[in-house]
């Protein structure tokens, strides 16, 4: 049983959802987005609520997954959704420039990361408690999907040496810095480090 898939999907009134065979439309004041239907799963529009059914106990699992799909793509309308990153380490810089964050991380080239069509970023200095702060870096956009995906992206392109006695990383805010043996328990450690 699917307890995700049974939870109703309260829709704003700002937001408009059109059912079209195997896929939904979600449209509000941020964009549009549309959500695949997988097979054995449909979706019932009644008063403002949107409900989730399966046709037997064989598609439990695509159940809450389908459900989830379309309640971020209602919050995504609505909201939006947006990831703070913590630049963490002396001299390490991040500016934006255009669609790029471009990181200076200790190398001797800048490493530029393009953003994708529909992900804005900010850098800005915030007030932080953790030791080395140097910037925070947050991420917008109304796809859940495509933001997680542009962060662990960016977590990967901007690789510092931090067992070469440079540490460094890029964290999410609830994230506690790791020990060197921490570090080289895992084989490394990340530049970004995401909550």
């Amino acid at each position: 049983m699917s307890r995700v898939g049974k939870k109703i999907i309260d829709v704003p009134k700002d937001v408009k959802i059109s059912i079209n065979g195997s896929v939904v439309e979600v449209q509000g004041p941020k964009g549009k987005l549309s959500t695949p239907i997988p097979d054995g799963v449909t979706f019932k529009m009644e008063e403002g609520k949107l409900t989730a059914e399966r046709q037997n106990d064989q598609y439990t699992a695509i159940h809450g997954t389908a459900r989830a799909l379309v309640a971020n793509a209602v919050t995504g309308v609505s909201t939006g959704f947006s990831q703070e990153m913590d630049l963490v380490g002396v001299g390490y810089k991040a500016d934006l420039k255009g669609r790029a964050i471009v990181f200076s991380l200790g190398y001797s080239h800048l490493i530029e990361f393009v953003l994708p069509e529909g992900v804005s970023a900010k850098v800005e200095k915030l007030t932080r408690t953790i030791t080395q702060y140097q910037t925070t870096i947050t991420l917008s956009a109304i796809d859940k999907h495509l933001l997680g995906q542009v962060a662990a992206n960016m977590h990967k392109a901007a690789q510092t040496r931090c067992l070469q006695g440079q540490g460094g990383s890029i964290r999410g805010p609830s994230d506690e810095t790791q020990t060197r043996q921490d570090r080289q328990v895992m084989g490394g450690c990340p530049a970004i480090t995401l909550s």
